[in-house]
């Protein structure tokens, strides 16, 4: 099911058709599909190119590892993310490798590699919904995150699902037209305040 962005201004259609489904199919996702994804995270723009996102992944095909990171998840994120073949934990590393100093944009560059990675996603014909509900403690201690690093967000990747799987109240919400602030509500020209027209 697609959910495509209702545009004010011509964008890449890639943008567009990425979307956070919550209803996912259960199969598999090919190690080489799953690849492409890191790959795409890997060419991420970073501050110094320091690189400071690390991802931990789990298949159901590793159902130990999958349940690993499932469990971390909050009980509302539980409900739909269930079925989501693959699960992935981004970490970032706050701080600098070569002088040890801290990082102030690791937070930034870890999403800017994420959002690599879930438009090659959209791009292979996947879906992948970003969760912000997790247990960050109980990531840190049963993934085993050192010190230094800091979990960011959980994401579900898999192939699109139907949304009949889903409850009434989440299929809703599937369902509901895409809305995003307009453009004019969030820039400004020149200094904070000064809306572009």
């Amino acid at each position: 099911m697609d959910q495509p962005a209702q545009l004010q201004f011509p964008i890449h259609d890639l943008f567009a058709r990425r979307w956070s489904p919550r209803a996912f199919d259960e199969r598999p996702v090919e190690t080489q599909l799953l690849r492409s994804l890191f790959e795409a995270a890997r060419w991420a723009p970073s501050s110094n190119n320091e690189q400071p996102w690390r991802f931990i992944v789990a298949s159901k095909e590793h159902q130990t590892d999958w349940n690993r990171l499932f469990e971390c998840l909050a009980e509302g994120n539980r409900r739909w993310a269930f079925r989501a073949p693959v699960l992935v934990l981004s970490v970032a590393s706050m701080y600098f490798e070569d002088d040890g100093k801290p990082n102030r944009h690791a937070l930034h560059d870890t999403g800017l590699a994420t959002e690599n990675l879930v438009l090659q996603a959209t791009a292979s014909g996947l879906v992948a919904h970003q969760m912000a509900g997790f247990d960050l403690e109980k990531a840190r201690a049963d993934l085993l995150i050192p010190s230094g690093y800091e979990p960011v967000a959980m994401i579900a990747v898999g192939y699109p699902g139907d949304p009949a799987v889903l409850t009434e109240r989440l299929r809703e919400r599937e369902l509901r037209p895409r809305t995003r602030r307009p453009i004019a509500e969030w820039t400004f020209r020149g200094q904070w305040g000064i809306r572009i027209p």
